[in-house]
């Protein structure tokens, strides 16, 4: 196992974690409905009530912090761990939120592509450009299951398009260094599939599925390393599956908590992982073997 430092407890089901230039992980609490923020001292500081289930978040080209919010999970605890289950009786529907770090201000972007309502957002990643991929992870109920997929989308709420459709509960999202390949976490299938971009928000016709670990696992949310290496946070097995870019080999490097859920970097020179330990509410760093990739608008 990895040298893991815990940096907080006491979390309500976090994800979606930014490691921000003054030292703090902003990241979403499902359970508890907010974005927020995480200082060096593990003291917790909510910055904005999103109510539903905040998931996915990055900040755009504007400063402001966007999230996918998933409408909500029902929960349940067992053996002192918390898990988020189907969608429940005050599912509040999929959207596409822009905060305000400052103000806590709380603006809905989208919630709906050509008629279709987004049904559980999940994860997002901003390109280059100013645009936005995001996936839709759909949710559960107990006779049925969305079907979803992946989007791109600008920060005018006023342009978004269905790219991919469909994939198996699409979850993590990112970017080759290039930005010539869009990744793509499928939960259930524990399947890493890579697609070829032509042009910003224009994918290409060709896609690879990368390889796999031969446990039985599920995939969430993914961060990309300054080698190309896809980092995606693994569950079941509980871990972060490091998948090398060209898609030859894939190695999992375990974690303290069986739904590891999120990952990105941060600290000096993006060397330090930072990665939510879900099921026990926690946000732990381990120091990473080379840079994480620069993220646009914020480490950029």
């Amino acid at each position: 196992m990895a040298d893991v430092t815990e940096i907080t407890s006491g979390l309500m089901f976090p994800e979606g974690p930014i490691a921000m230039d003054d030292g703090s992980v902003v990241l979403v609490e499902i359970r508890r409905g907010t974005l927020s923020r995480v200082q060096p001292s593990g003291d917790i500081e909510v910055i904005a009530e999103t109510g539903g289930g905040p998931n996915g978040a990055a900040i755009g080209p504007d400063g402001k912090c966007y999230i996918c919010n998933n409408g909500g999970f029902e929960w349940h605890e067992r053996n002192g761990l918390v898990l988020p289950g189907e969608q429940p009786a005050d599912y509040s529907g999929g959207r596409i939120e822009r905060v305000d770090l400052d103000t806590g201000e709380v603006e809905v972007l989208y919630t709906e592509c050509d008629g279709h309502p987004l049904r559980g957002p999940n994860d997002i990643v901003f390109d280059a450009e100013g645009g936005f991929w995001f996936t839709d992870h759909g949710k559960n109920r107990p006779r049925d299951r969305d079907r979803t997929g992946v989007y791109y989308a600008g920060i005018d709420g006023k342009s978004i398009e269905e790219k991919i459709f469909p994939l198996e509960a699409p979850n993590g999202i990112g970017l080759s260094p290039a930005e010539d390949r869009l990744y793509v976490a499928e939960t259930p299938t524990g399947r890493l599939w890579a697609f070829d971009i032509e042009s910003p928000g224009k994918l290409g016709s060709g896609r690879q599925m990368m390889a796999q670990i031969p446990d039985f696992h599920m995939f969430d949310s993914l961060a990309v390393d300054s080698e190309g290496n896809i980092c995606v946070a693994t569950l079941i097995t509980g871990g972060i599956s490091v998948h090398a870019a060209d898609a030859s080999k894939v190695e999992l490097i375990p974690m303290p908590d069986i739904l590891t859920t999120n990952i990105c970097f941060g600290g000096p020179d993006l060397r330090t992982a930072y990665i939510t330990l879900s099921t026990t509410g926690r946000l732990v760093s381990v120091p990473w073997h080379c840079p994480g990739l620069p993220l646009n608008f914020l480490n950029k």
